[in-house]
């Protein structure tokens, strides 16, 4: 070729026309377009059409671009899940700042903390959670402008901010030329972890990922063109595992709701059609487990997504014969939700019932956002062979893996050594190549130089018909180094299974050594978005007398 250069680059340039930084930004923008009169959100008795969801969005950008909130500058939210969740969602990345979506289940010091350490310049504030915010901003160095958001469906709370969010969008112009972004790796969003040891860190989203996540959502998991998404996953969890942008960009309907309660989460479904929804283990066990005169079959098909590790097999069965169908997902903060699921092959509905569940129960293959998912080990960061008993670490590249750690490089550059972000989750593969957790790093027991995986101990434990709810962790022994040590919530009506019950169910369906040596009884702690916290359970394990 003459000149030597490459045939596809000499005058092909990029162009306003042809190369547009990806934000889910414009999935609203089309959405109004197309659908404008269509239901966008429900909340309560109130309906709001896709025209208002839009040029509400458009008004919180402009006022809070009259507060001083500019590109890079970091805005809070503290919220259940309610329309100005989803209206922030868009309009503050709309002036290319940052959303902060903060857990409310979280103690005043860790949000003080999170407000300092992301230098929030605005503080969105559902007035129900008013004494939390008010806590932790006596707790925190930073003080941003709070805005006090009032939520018919929500208790009367106190006016805490210098501002009111609805008197805000009403001041503010439907019209405002908000200046969007040019580079999709800017930020849009800032998630904490949980934060299990220490401070919680800061995960950084950008909006090409952004955009990703919900364009992958959409090819792997079953919304359709008619979606009614009912909101039992908190928004602020990876903000709703990109769904927030994914059901918008279906022009599909999202139905709020402030507090997880069986009752509701059945009456929404017939009141609206709702046809997906989301959530941890805990929601789909709370539904199963329901009183007789709340639990029902649905009037219509509805795809439900599990995300986490496996859900023990007798909620999946349970939801099963609900009519409920379940889709597994894996992900964590760090890959902005959904970065793995089960895809369900058409002959596995052949299998009988318990290989079905068995199937489910995997945690699959990558999504299409992600160029690899891998298990390997993590020292030599060979890939484990496929034969469902090698155990390696869960390890991920791709569009929809975070910038990194907000203000922590050590952090950051320990999770992505290697060229792959490291999940901390260990697993094998199957030989059809579907991964399958067995542990976090971190909570793998082991026993005489034998690895035990709580996992496998916790669905055996949930077998037992008097079994609630479990979790098992490490206890250290002096014989073994450490042992299985079971805390166990029991069925109302069972209350009077004992300790040697339990175990002895263990020790029928496992190799004995893996068997629980205490059971202790009582309600699981948990986070906000259902995950047992291990961390408090490792350490009353460790106060037990022999």
């Amino acid at each position: 070729m003459a000149g030597g250069g490459d045939l596809y680059e000499e005058g092909l340039h990029k162009r306003a026309a042809n190369h547009r930084p990806m934000t889910p930004i414009t999935l609203l923008q089309r959405a109004a377009v197309v659908c404008p009169e269509r239901p966008a959100i429900i909340h309560g008795a109130q309906t709001r059409s896709y025209r208002t969801f839009a040029e509400r969005a458009v008004r919180l950008a402009h006022g809070l671009a009259r507060l001083g909130v500019g590109a890079g500058d970091t805005v809070s939210l503290l919220s259940p899940n309610a329309p100005a969740v989803l209206e922030a969602n868009f309009g503050v990345p709309m002036l290319g700042a940052v959303l902060n979506s903060i857990n409310y289940r979280l103690e005043p010091s860790t949000i003080g903390f999170i407000l300092a350490h992301g230098e929030s310049k605005v503080f969105l504030v559902d007035r129900e959670l008013a004494p939390l915010a008010k806590a932790a901003l006596d707790k925190s160095s930073q003080q941003p402008i709070v805005v006090d958001i009032a939520d018919a469906l929500a208790p009367p709370g106190e006016a805490i901010g210098s501002h009111d969010y609805d008197s805000l969008l009403a001041e503010s112009d439907p019209a405002f030329d908000w200046p969007g972004i040019e580079d999709e790796w800017r930020a849009i969003a800032l998630n904490y972890t949980s934060g299990t040891t220490g401070d919680p860190k800061g995960v950084v989203y950008h909006h090409r990922g952004a955009y990703l996540t919900a364009m992958s959502n959409l090819m792997t998991f079953p919304m359709g063109r008619n979606c009614v998404y009912l909101w039992t996953l908190p928004m602020f969890h990876c903000n709703g595992w990109g769904n927030v942008w994914a059901v918008t960009g279906l022009s599909g309907t999202h139905v709020c709701l402030r507090k997880v309660e069986a009752e509701a989460i059945f009456r929404l479904i017939d009141a609206h059609g709702v046809t997906d929804f989301s959530g941890a283990p805990i929601i789909y066990n709370m539904l199963i487990n329901a009183p007789p005169e709340v639990r029902r079959r649905s009037r219509h098909p509805v795809s439900c997504t599990v995300g986490g590790a496996a859900p023990p097999a007798v909620v999946l069965e349970g939801m099963a014969e609900m009519g409920f169908t379940i889709d597994h997902g894996y992900g964590l903060t760090e890959s902005y939700g959904p970065s793995a699921t089960c895809v369900w092959h058409p002959e596995w509905d052949e299998l009988p019932l318990e290989e079905r569940v068995e199937k489910m129960a995997r945690q699959g293959v990558l999504t299409p956002s992600l160029e690899a998912v891998s298990v390997r080990d993590p020292k030599s960061l060979a890939e484990v062979p496929t034969d469902a008993a090698t155990v390696g670490e869960i390890m991920m590249r791709g569009n929809t893996v975070m910038k990194g750690y907000l203000k922590n490089q050590k952090a950051s550059d320990a999770a992505f050594a290697g060229g792959w972000f490291r999940t901390g989750d260990l697993a094998v593969v199957h030989p059809d190549g579907y991964l399958e957790i067995k542990d976090r790093s971190k909570d793998i027991i082991i026993s005489g130089g034998e690895n035990i995986s709580s996992l496998e101990v916790e669905n055996v434990l949930f077998r037992h018909p008097a079994v609630l709810e479990a979790a098992v962790v490490a206890r250290p022994d002096a014989q073994w180094g450490e042992v299985p040590c079971a805390f166990v919530t029991l069925r109302e009506a069972a209350q009077g299974a004992s300790e040697a019950e339990i175990i002895s169910h263990c020790r029928n369906h496992l190799a004995h050594f893996k068997a629980p040596k205490r059971v202790v009884f009582g309600e699981l702690p948990k986070t906000s978005t259902g995950k047992v916290q291990k961390q408090l359970l490792r350490g009353r394990a460790a106060a037990l007398a022999d």
